[in-house]
Parts: structure tokens; C-alpha cells; sequence
């Protein structure tokens, strides 16, 4: 019988069970991952204000593993060996296969001192929460919000997250009489934060910045945290309360592992999404970097499910004999909400749009609940 091993349980690795199992009726298809559960990280940006509550955001999977006929192993990746056919786990286990799809996601660089002064809201929901409370005993004061690249491979950043945080937190503030007192900041090493999207999106968010009354201090490389300020080689920034989305690299087993790497330390793939070099192996998500994509494709969940189907695809055929005829598809598709107002923000080789409106809050609410309904059944 076919042996499939999936490594991780984040949109990228539960998108491709939906997939191969649906074309691999019979196969036996495990997944490791710390737990049987799925966070939807998109929706963690409402914590901060009160519009989502934590508990909302996680969902077990175990009915889901039950309906699809997954193996699930509670566990981390610590290494990968025999190119690929074995899989350790920091439980002792030891996973074979006949195919391995890798969607562990990326890690964060936090290499900058006093980085733990900062506070990342795609750490997760525990981080989410620290945040709304930080939020809720500051009378006054500053914010500084910011994210920041991978040296080696600049599009390795996720910025998104923090412009939503930045704006969503300012609506919250004028609703509750404070946003006089509380001075808000963003900073970036970038003079065009956010060009990935494309060169409107990057006016439009500055503008918005302007029209809120945020101070800005770009093009200055970040140089420490500590708990009152930001360090940047342009001058201080003073923070109550630092937001900061570090940038990212690869995961940490994929160098011990021989696996071929990007400069950004992420795992090599091709636009079939098959890790060169080693037959059998596929990444999908943020733990990859893809031959022939534009340095604009994102860190994001509509991209790991994009390739996620790409992947199923061409593991199908790669357990035929058969060569893989299917790319994934090059395109960004984001909501910036601020709650009050919102971009819809798209982009592929062809086009680059930005669609303003203040509905696309209700659409990336609604967008939620549709898409958990696969796991929550």
C-alpha cells in the first residue's frame, strides 16, 4: 500500500489531505505535527480588539483525521534521512514513506538585540493575547509597529499582518476616546514597505498612514529593542509597547537533513513544488523556496494552498510513473482590514490591483467561516 507522509497540520499540509485523498482513495497517509490542531492565523489580528477571542481561531482535528483516515503522530520533525523515505520525530519515532510532503512552515529570524522586547502576532494566539492586554492597560503612551526581511532572500517577509495591526488598532483607539494619547509608529528598513504587493498598494498604504495621523521612519536599518524604545540607525523611536514581525527563514531541520537550500536557508523546490534532487520529496508553504516564482510571491496561507494542490497533483503522477505537468499558480490575493476601511490587494505576472472598500472587512470575515468549515465539519 502506498505510504504518504505529511509534515505539519497548517494550510498547506491539510489542504494536501483534502487533496490526495480524495485521489488516493486507498493510500495510507500520515501526518506529524505538534498538535491535531489548525489555527487559522489571518483572523489573529482581530484578537488585539476584542473581535475574535482565541479559542475561536483553534480547531481540533481529530474528526477531520477520523473522516479522511489519517495517522495522525503528535510530534516535531528533527531530521529527515535516506532522501527523504525516513522521518524522525522528537517523540523517537521513526515515520518511512513512499512520498514525502513537506509544510512545516518557515521560522522567524530573531537575531536583532532585545528582540524579545517585541511581540509577533503570527507567534500565535498565546501572542495575540499578550497583545490585547498589553493594549488594554495603556492609557497612553507610544506604539511602535514594524517588520523586517531576510538579508539573504529579501522576499522572505511578512508584512501584511503588521499593516492590518497598525490599522485596525488605530480604528479601535478613536472608538474608545484614546487614540490622542497614544502615539502610533511604523517603522521600516524599507523606504516602499510593502512593494511586494506592487507599487499602488505601497502609495495607498502610506497615504492611509498620513490620513491616520501615523508617524513613519523608513529606510533605516533596525539596530535593538529594548522595553521603552527602537533603535534604528535613523534615530529612536519611543515604545510602551513594540510590535514587530521579525523576517524569516527555512525550517531548522532542512540543514542537517542534506536538503538543498535556498540563500535564505529555505528548501529548494521547482515550480512542481518536488525538492530537486531528491525524488519523492515535495514542500509546499512557507518552508520553500520556488524556482522561477516572482520575488513578490508571499508568505501566505492562499499561496501554501495553491501549491498544496499543485502537489497532490504531481505526487499522484510521480506514484504513476508518470512526469509532473502541473505548476502552481503565481498570485497574491490579500484583505489589509482596518476594521473601518480595507484593500483588496491582488497581484500576478500580469496585473497588480488595489480595490478599496470598507465591505472587504465583511469578506474576510465571511471568507473565515467558509473556509474552516473543512475542518470543522
Amino acid at each position: 500500500m502506498t505510504r504518504i507522509t505529511i509534515l505539519g497540520a497548517g494550510f498547506g499540509g491539510l489542504t494536501a489531505v483534502r487533496h490526495l485523498r480524495r485521489q488516493l482513495p486507498d493510500a495510507e497517509i500520515h501526518l506529524l505535527a505538534p498538535r491535531a490542531e489548525f489555527v487559522y492565523y489571518p483572523s489573529l489580528i482581530w484578537v488585539p480588539t476584542g473581535l475574535r477571542q482565541g479559542p475561536e481561531l483553534r480547531v481540533d482535528l481529530d474528526a477531520f483525521f477520523r473522516r479522511n483516515r489519517i495517522h495522525f503522530h503528535a510530534g516535531r520533525v528533527t531530521a529527515i534521512e535516506a532522501q527523504g523515505r525516513k522521518v524522525r520525530s522528537d517523540q523517537g519515532e521513526e515515520i518511512d514513506n513512499d512520498v514525502l510532503l513537506i509544510a512545516t512552515g518557515g521560522r522567524s529570524l530573531r537575531k536583532l538585540p532585545g528582540i524579545e522586547h517585541g511581540l509577533a502576532i503570527c507567534d500565535g494566539i498565546e501572542a495575540a493575547e499578550q497583545i490585547r492586554d498589553r493594549l488594554a492597560l495603556l492609557e497612553e503612551g507610544d506604539i511602535a509597529f514594524g517588520f523586517a526581511g531576510n538579508p539573504a532572500e529579501p522576499g522572505a517577509v511578512r508584512g501584511g499582518p503588521i499593516f492590518e495591526l497598525l490599522f485596525g488598532i488605530d480604528t479601535w483607539l478613536r472608538r474608545r476616546g484614546r487614540r490622542d494619547a497614544i502615539r502610533l509608529h511604523f517603522f521600516n528598513p524599507m523606504r516602499e514597505p510593502g512593494n511586494r504587493l506592487g507599487s499602488a498598494a505601497v502609495s495607498g498604504l502610506l497615504a492611509e498612514m498620513e490620513r491616520r495621523g501615523i508617524h513613519t521612519h523608513l529606510g533605516h536599518k533596525i539596530l535593538s529593542f529594548d522595553a521603552q524604545k527602537v533603535e534604528t540607525e535613523g534615530g529612536t523611536i519611543p515604545a510602551n509597547l513594540i510590535l514587530f514581525m521579525p523576517g524569516m527563514t527555512g525550517p531548522e531541520f532542512a540543514l542537517p537533513s542534506g536538503l538543498p537550500l535556498s540563500p535564505g536557508g529555505f528548501i529548494q523546490a521547482d515550480g512542481h513544488c518536488a525538492v530537486v534532487g531528491f525524488p519523492g520529496v515535495y514542500v509546499v508553504g512557507d518552508a520553500g523556496a520556488y524556482e522561477g516564482s516572482p520575488d513578490w510571491l508571499p508568505k501566505q496561507g492562499h499561496a501554501a494552498d495553491l501549491q498544496a494542490e499543485t502537489a497532490a497533483h504531481n505526487i499522484v503522477r510521480y506514484l504513476r510513473g508518470e512526469a509532473p505537468d502541473k505548476r502552481f499558480k503565481n498570485e497574491l490575493v490579500c484583505i489589509v482590514d482596518g476594521i473601518d476601511n480595507a484593500f483588496m490587494v491582488y497581484r500576478s505576472p500580469e496585473q497588480a490591483r488595489v480595490i478599496p472598500s470598507p465591505l472587504w472587512h465583511l469578506a474576510k470575515r465571511a471568507f473565515e467561516w467558509r473556509y474552516l468549515l473543512h475542518y470543522r465539519g
